[in-house]
């Protein structure tokens, strides 16, 4: 089983260089050396926001850290604010080639790689952008509509991809007229598709607190890929993935886990 930090350069999408039209404050249209200046400018600015809080981040930390000026910033955003709205568009345009590889090939033969591809897929969206879906959630906890916007078209575009697929792979079950085939997670697919997101979403976010527990990234893809295989095709996984056993259910950080050099508090799961 691949890893989600195992990809290719191609992989990668530039940060915030996908949907919005590319131009500077006053309609000018960069070349190729603004481009790149815009794009530092950019990266500095997620740098920022893994450290630090999105409302302490000034223009001048984002300048020196982008090796440039502070005017220099304010040719392509008129604050910081409409800078981190730049990255966050930026993930929905990368939540669409997450959909294609839910599209991927659900039969009998493939259907077990699709599923951990799709589940690697989703835990290397979120790691992509994990700091900025932190702004995101934490700006839409404070009734920030537009962003609460981006995070559910992010989002739904999977989701919608996802009950496309549980629609036509589910194996045909009887229920009331008009029902069609259904999940084995439920009849609406919608709903299975919904709550195998918010699953995706929630272990992502809190991947580092599993971590410290002792749970390793790779059992936890393998959990989540049985789901969403069985939910979608109504067999189960392969008897043997490879994955870490546990004999016994822990209570603590494991030694030689994957973050068992953290001391103090353990993160929240």
């Amino acid at each position: 089983m691949t890893g989600p930090s195992e990809r290719t350069d191609a992989d990668i999408v530039p940060i915030g260089e996908l949907s919005e039209p590319l131009e500077t404050t006053d309609g000018r249209v960069p070349g190729e050396r603004g481009r790149q200046t815009r794009q530092r400018l950019l990266s500095a600015i997620v740098e920022l926001l893994s450290t630090t809080s999105w409302r302490s981040v000034k223009v001048t930390d984002i300048a020196r850290r982008a090796r440039t000026s502070p005017a220099t910033f304010y040719q392509y955003f008129a604050n910081v604010e409409e800078a981190i709205r730049v990255l966050a568009e930026g993930m929905v345009d990368q939540a669409d080639r997450l959909s294609e590889l839910v599209g991927g090939d659900w039969s009998p033969e493939a259907s077990w790689a699709t599923a951990v591809t799709v589940t690697e897929g989703f835990l290397s969206y979120w790691e992509d952008n994990r700091a900025v879906f932190r702004v995101v959630d934490l700006a839409t906890e404070e009734g920030d509509a537009q962003l609460r916007g981006v995070r559910v078209r992010a989002l739904n575009a999977v989701t919608i991809a996802l009950a496309q697929v549980i629609s036509q792979a589910s194996p045909s079950r009887s229920g009331p007229p008009g029902t069609g085939t259904a999940s084995p997670a439920g009849a609406d697919p919608m709903a299975v598709a919904g709550t195998l997101v918010a699953m995706f979403a929630s272990v992502a976010a809190h991947r580092y607190g599993f971590e410290f527990w002792g749970i390793r990234t790779r059992n936890l893809i393998d959990t989540q890929a049985r789901l969403l295989h069985w939910a979608v095709t109504g067999r189960p996984g392969p008897a043997d993935s490879g994955v870490d056993p546990a004999p016994r259910p822990r209570t603590g950080p494991v030694l030689g886990g994957g973050v068992a050099g953290h001391r103090g508090t353990p993160p929240p799961i």
